[in-house]
Parts: C-alpha cells; structure tokens; sequence
C-alpha cells in the first residue's frame, strides 16, 4: 500500500513548527503563496511558545 504525501498546508505548518522549534526567524518564511505561508507562521508561532514555555529543549 503506497503511502499518500501530507497535504501542502499540513507540510507547511509543520515546517515552521520545526522552524519555531529551532529558533530560526519568521522573516526565513520559505512560501510566497499566501495560504502556505499564513500556514507556516502559525506553526512557527507555535513552535515558538512552546520553546518560550518549556516544553522544547533545544
């Protein structure tokens, strides 16, 4: 059974999770489409409590 590809906003949101995470800036937003990228800075600001708050170790 093939594994189907993560829709693009999932990937994207899971991108700049990872990016708020690391600690990277938002200004490194890698998608110029608006969805995606609206998609990116919400997992980014996710990542980026989460980090505030303790639950990640970098």
């Amino acid at each position: 059974m093939k594994r189907q590809k993560r829709d693009r906003l999932d990937r994207a949101f899971s991108k700049g999770f990872q990016a708020g995470i690391g600690g990277r800036s938002k200004e490194l937003c890698p998608y110029a489409n608006l969805d995606s990228r609206s998609q990116w800075l919400g997992g980014w600001r996710e990542g980026v409590d989460g980090r505030i708050n303790g639950l990640f170790n970098k």
